[in-house]
């Protein structure tokens, strides 16, 4: 069997205005995924356990089948792993974002305006970061202790403290989780948060200053005013892929936390030029190289960042355009390969994206998983609301499609049509054992 992944981040949404009272899913022109849905299952996963917030690291680790009840410490310590650092066991773990904050002076004084800092670059991000860092053991050399940052992929920053301090009593708080709202009532909390306060103070002071953001704010750009400590934990101990599942998997992704899991799990990264977080990504590299990855790994994941991106900005117009490009690009080739390379032998009078069904003969019994075959899995991670710029915990719709999946009901691949289906996965890390092995038969189930 082959199996792909295909994970549209974000891009779950609810019914907007500016789209008739329509989702961007159904708003979208989504050909493929189309197909796709008439011709397997629509079902929705809970991906947020009760507890924890709609994050990436929580959601895509479910999605991912861990439950992160049990596997996730934090989500810096997911992308620590991408940026291949190797913390010590009682070392913690921070992202540092670059973000953008109201000016004293303006209407916005003192408001979290943008959790990417513009969309900033990575030389702009590595060039403050470099100074900032300077600043910070000029002025606080002992808070410094201890303290190295390592810049990741624009706003993008991981902050590791092996000085043996203690956070474990430390809430902090996302800075896409509260655009539009004052930054300083979201300000770490905990006995060792006074250090983190006095960092972010200090970078409050120095960063809107320095020559990058006086040259952004001339071109029209938001500037990089403040450095923002969340995400922190410890390093994770977490069983891989192949030794759960017997699939070996691998990962495209132009972000450090999707990388990051897939370097605890044991699956490869799969590096594709022309990658970005943002609509300018190259969806047409990223559908050819999930396509050629697939001659040589079981199972091959492709994360595209873009529609959570523009939902963060409130761009409706963007993310329909981005789940369109995802159609178009990645979904159709991959579908199109999966269909000539991979289907198992079959009736040929059967529909297209039926003929993996088994024959007649077959009928009464069950495959084997290493029986030629197919199957894709499209999913968001979570929601991501264009009207609050916010991730939300509702249940995400899924589509799975391929060999010896039916369903005695048609669908379309939406948020309404998913929560209408009597196909509900709870809890949500559940939902990879169904899509790699519903049907089939396992032929080690020790695995």
């Amino acid at each position: 069997m082959k199996y792909c992944i295909i994970i549209p981040d974000g891009g779950a949404d609810l019914p907007l205005e500016e789209l008739g009272g329509k989702t961007p899913l159904e708003a979208a022109n989504l050909p493929n995924l189309r197909a796709l849905a008439a011709a397997g299952r629509i079902g929705c996963a809970v991906t947020t356990p009760h507890g924890f917030e709609a994050g990436s690291d929580v959601c895509s680790m479910s999605l991912l089948g861990y439950d992160p009840t049990k596997y996730h410490t934090g989500r810096a310590p997911l992308e620590a792993a991408a940026l291949g650092l190797t913390p010590g066991p009682r070392d913690w773990i921070f992202r540092l974002n670059l973000v953008t904050t109201g000016q004293p002076g303006t209407d916005v004084q003192g408001l979290m305006l943008d959790h990417s800092a513009g969309a900033i670059t990575d030389r702009e991000a590595r060039a403050l970061v470099h100074d900032l860092l300077a600043h910070w053991k000029a002025h606080a050399p002992d808070a410094l202790r201890g303290i190295e940052i390592t810049p990741g992929v624009s706003y993008r920053n991981i902050l590791v403290d092996s000085g043996g301090r203690d956070y474990s009593d430390l809430t902090t708080t996302p800075p896409h989780a509260i655009p539009g709202e004052r930054w300083d009532a979201h300000l770490p909390k905990g006995r060792a948060a006074a250090m983190l306060r006095a960092l972010i103070d200090l970078s409050s002071d120095f960063l809107p200053r320095h020559e990058i953001n006086l040259a952004r704010v001339e071109q029209g750009l938001r500037p990089a005013t403040l450095a923002w400590m969340w995400g922190q934990g410890t390093r994770p101990t977490v069983p891989s892929f192949h030794a759960r599942f017997g699939v070996k998997g691998a990962m495209i992704t132009s972000v450090d936390l999707l990388a990051g899991i897939a370097s605890y799990i044991g699956w490869d990264r799969l590096n594709v030029p022309g990658l970005t977080s943002y609509h300018d990504t190259d969806y047409a590299a990223q559908g050819l190289a999930t396509v050629a990855a697939l001659a040589s790994y079981d199972l091959v994941c492709t994360h595209v960042e873009a529609p959570d991106e523009a939902s963060h900005q409130a761009d409706w117009r963007t993310k329909v355009a981005s789940l369109e490009a995802i159609d178009e690009h990645i979904v159709g080739p991959v579908a199109r390969a999966m269909r000539g390379e991979w289907s198992a032998a079959a009736n040929a009078d059967a529909p297209l994206l039926a003929r993996d069904a088994t024959t007649k003969a077959d009928a009464s019994r069950s495959p084997s998983a290493d029986e030629p075959g197919w199957r894709i899995l499209v999913m968001p991670d979570h929601f991501t609301l264009c009207s609050t710029r916010k991730h939300d915990p509702t249940p995400v719709p899924f589509l799975m499609a391929g060999s010896w999946v039916r369903s005695a009901v048609q669908r379309e691949f939406t948020e309404e049509a998913a929560a209408a289906s009597d196909l509900i996965i709870d809890p949500g890390h559940d939902l990879m054992e169904y899509f790699l092995f519903s049907g089939l038969l396992r032929a080690n189930p020790a695995r």
